[in-house]
Formats: C-alpha cells, structure tokens, sequence
C-alpha cells in the first residue's frame, strides 16, 4: 500500500530535522530518475551547492550529505515558471512525493522518493544576482554558459566556471572535504549587507522597533543555564543583533522558514546551520559543550 501524502509530508519533515546521511545508491538511481524527467519536459538544471561540490571535487556524491540540490533559473536557458507545473505532474507520475514552496526570490520543488529528498530550486534573477542558501547572493554571470562534467556515469550541468562559484559558497578552503566545520566558512564567506530582493537596513531596523510580525527573538544561555548579555546573534543574511541584560536578541524574520544563526558569547561562537524559526516567536538557545560544531534545529520554543 503507497504511502498517503500526509505520511510523505510526515516523513518528508522527519528527514529534513533529522538530516540523516543518503543511501548513496540510492541517491544516484533517484537523480538518474530526475534528470531524465526534466530533460524530456526540455528543464535545462545545474546541480549546486553539495551535490556540485561532490560532482567537481569528488567526482561522487559526499558520503555524509544529507539531500541532492538542482537548480533551475526562470527566464534562462528556455526556462520558465509555466514550466514548473507540467514538470511537478511527471515527477509525481514517476512515484515521486512533491512539495511546491513559493518565495519572491525562487520557487522551491521539494521532491522525495526512496527516502532521498532532492531540492530543485527555480531561482528568479533580482539585481543582476541568485541567492542561494542561507543568503548568498551569486552573480548570474556564473550561470549564463553551463559547464558540463562526467557524473555517476552521465553527463550533468553546473556552474561555469565551477571553482568561482564553489569559491563564492564555501569559501577559499573549498577544495579540503569537511564534514563539520563548512557552516562557518559559508557564513564568513558571505558578503555583508542585504541579500537583492530582501528587505533593507531600514525597513529591517523598523520591523525590530515597530512590528512583532516581521521579528524574532532569542534568548542566549551559557552552559549553566543562565543568560547571557552582550552575545551576537547573527540571522545570515538578514542582520544581526545584541542579547540586552537578560539574554534576549530581537531580530527581523521575514516569515516562516528555515535559517543560519551564528550565536557568539562568552568567547565562543556556535553556527547553527540549519534552524526552523517563524515571525512573533521566541527562541532559546543553549550551548552543549560535548558538541560545539554541527548541531541542526537545536532552538527550542521559549
């Protein structure tokens, strides 16, 4: 008996909170299954973010990767957003579990069979650039002429060149495998400032001194459980903020998603990669000194 949607919507969220390792095989049956998909809907993708890491340093999937990252840009290479739909019907057809996700700067098509989750995302051109999680804006000139490489036995697209666009996500270090530690470097390597197409300096201060639904706050703990004031509470991407004399940060939130928080206090810093935080919520944050890297949806609810 197939499972119903809401078991794979189930599941779906388990797997992104639980971010366990794919089944490598697993993981290349399902792109081969995608690609040949989108390649007879006329869907020209480029794999980004890990899967192209793996692809061009690796030349195989990263062991301990949790998902497979295509990308799609709307208004090039033919593509366009009529397309998405269409494409979503044949995935689904194929056995996929599919889950379309809107935002002014792409479209999300979250895709999911054999427990492997794939994220296609169908980025939209703002000022000249593309944001890639958690933030980081790329020069569409890095996409204008794909670069093609041998993959799990295929022939597959990525950014051109390919060493400029890992370079702008992870930074110079790129080239050393980590399986810890990358966080940091996405986050240092990200340019300051606004994204292009997020709000900017002042709308962000006016929702954090004027509107609860654009903000978040968070409060910072030490390993002992008590607050800590004067910590650093980075949201990359969209700004960051000061814990007041009772450990609470207020920061802007544009909506409910997932995002990167680097937490700095106590001459320690913590990146935490992976958070699921919503408008009009209060977070607490609290440090496990058995484990001071790669910690994923940690922040509880106040």
């Amino acid at each position: 008996m197939e499972p119903s949607d809401a078991e794979n919507a189930a599941l779906m969220k388990h797997l992104e909170r639980t971010i366990p390792p794919m089944d490598l095989r697993d993981a290349e049956k399902l792109l081969r299954e995608v690609k040949q998909i989108l390649d007879e809907c006329g869907v020209v993708f480029f794999l980004r973010q890990g899967t192209c890491l793996g692809a061009v340093r690796d030349h195989a999937l990263i062991p301990w990767d949790d998902d497979l990252d295509l990308g799609s840009i709307i208004g090039m290479h033919g593509f366009t957003e009529d397309a998405i739909e269409p494409t979503v019907a044949e995935l689904r057809a194929n056995g996929c579990y599919v889950e379309v996700h809107r935002d002014g700067l792409y479209t999300s098509v979250k895709i999911m069979k054999y427990r492997i989750k794939i994220d296609w995302q169908c980025y939209r051109v703002v000022k000249g650039t593309i944001a890639h999680y958690p933030g980081v804006p790329f020069p569409v000139s890095l996409f204008t002429e794909l670069a093609e490489v041998e993959f799990i036995g295929d022939k597959y697209l990525v950014p051109s060149p390919p060493e400029e666009y890992l370079r702008c996500k992870y930074g110079p270090d790129w080239v050393t495998p980590k399986q810890v530690g990358y966080e940091k470097d996405v986050l240092d390597n990200m340019p300051e400032g606004a994204v292009p197409g997020r709000a900017g300096w002042l709308r962000r201060s006016l929702a954090v001194h004027f509107s609860s639904r654009r903000t978040g706050r968070l409060l910072v703990l030490d390993s002992n459980g008590d607050p800590v004031s004067g910590a650093r509470v980075l949201v990359a991407g969209l700004g960051q903020a000061r814990t007041n004399r009772k450990g609470y940060a207020k920061f802007y939130l544009p909506g409910p998603d997932t995002y990167a928080v680097a937490v700095t206090g106590n001459s320690r810093e913590e990146v935490l990669y992976e958070e699921a935080m919503a408008p009009g919520m209060t977070y607490v944050y609290r440090p496990d000194p058995a484990r001071p890297a790669g910690r994923y949806f940690v922040l509880a609810e106040e």
